[in-house]
């Protein structure tokens, strides 16, 4: 199983060790956290709801309080030098709350004098035009729809202009066509320098848009990996054969197809790639039809995030 790459902490821009968050009622949102983030790269944190996510950005922006441990960003710890630390980081949130009777204009330069940082209509116009915003640059916020909101929640959090950017499930209910074009505006802004950390339990956006993958399962970080190594996992896919008549074991023969009987003898499950260049299953319906077995049904499952999840949290305990 992947483990946070420790060896990458000194080019890291955000280093998480040993964050817990326990709150009052005895839940423990966070468990244990060790997490770096590469500088320049785009993170991804993957994890169904209620995992964790939320609570870990917002420890690490300084809005939640961690019970133990510490973070650092680019040197500056979040508690001991919080104005500094906060100050380069922008943090779009998955919620589309706004001002909704200012401006457009209005609303992302107030965000920048939060940071004490001096008016620069420069700066403004450049993060408008990058979002596509600036043709309603006097648009009352009311005005827009879902999805231009969404791109005013990322203005304002690159108004201060940091150098590190989280998005909280920055595509949730958007359409895939507005998803494609955020996802561009996050590899521009990579490329412009930002370090971007997004969470998403979407599996494609992850794979669309990520250097590396997080998975977070109940506060829990199981797995910290390159994004094509966790993909090469997801790729797989199980073919379910549902026997005539049960098996009390499993021939010699097909030792070598690493098969999963079912306790009852009457299900074989085999696991392949889809990635792979042979999947193996012509292969092994003529060893089970040489051994005699037969099937009268036969289905395939694709691995989906929540049995990596699974597999993963099994593997953990």
């Amino acid at each position: 199983m992947g483990q946070p790459d420790m060896g990458a902490s000194t080019s890291a821009i955000i280093d998480v060790r040993g964050l817990t968050k326990t709150y009052e009622t005895g839940f423990a949102a966070l468990k244990g956290i060790d997490l770096q983030i590469r500088r320049g790269e785009i993170f991804a944190l993957l994890g169904p709801n209620g995992a964790g996510k939320t609570t870990l950005i917002s420890v690490i922006c300084g809005i939640v309080s961690p019970t133990t441990g510490t973070v650092s960003a680019d040197g500056h710890d979040i508690r001991t030098d919080f104005r500094h630390a906060r100050s380069i980081i922008g943090l779009v949130p998955q919620e589309l709350t706004t001002d909704a009777f200012e401006t457009v204009w209005a609303t992302v330069s107030f965000s920048r004098g939060l940071f004490g940082k001096r008016a620069n209509p420069a700066h403004i116009e450049t993060v408008l035009r990058q979002l596509s915003l600036w043709d309603k640059k006097d648009s009352k916020i009311m005005t827009l729809s879902g999805g231009m909101k969404r791109r005013v929640l990322i203005a304002k959090a690159l108004s201060h202009e940091p150098s590190i950017l989280f998005l909280d499930e920055p595509t949730a209910g958007v359409d895939v066509q507005l998803r494609q074009d955020m996802w561009n505006v996050v590899r521009a802004l990579r490329d412009s320098g930002v370090t971007i950390i997004l969470t998403t339990h979407y599996i494609e956006e992850a794979e669309e848009m990520a250097d590396r993958i997080g998975v977070i399962s109940k506060g829990e970080i199981i797995l910290v990996e390159e994004k094509a190594e966790l993909m090469r996992k997801l790729g797989r896919k199980q073919l379910r054969l549902a026997l005539t008549h049960p098996i009390a074991a499993l021939p010699e023969s097909l030792a070598d197809f690493a098969l999963e009987r079912s306790a009852d003898g009457g299900e074989l499950v085999y696991t392949y790639d889809t990635k792979g260049p042979r999947t193996g299953i012509t292969t092994l319906l003529g060893a089970l039809a040489d051994a005699g077995i037969t099937f009268r049904d036969l289905s395939t499952h694709q691995s989906s995030l929540e049995d990596i999840f699974v597999s993963l949290v099994k593997e953990a305990t």
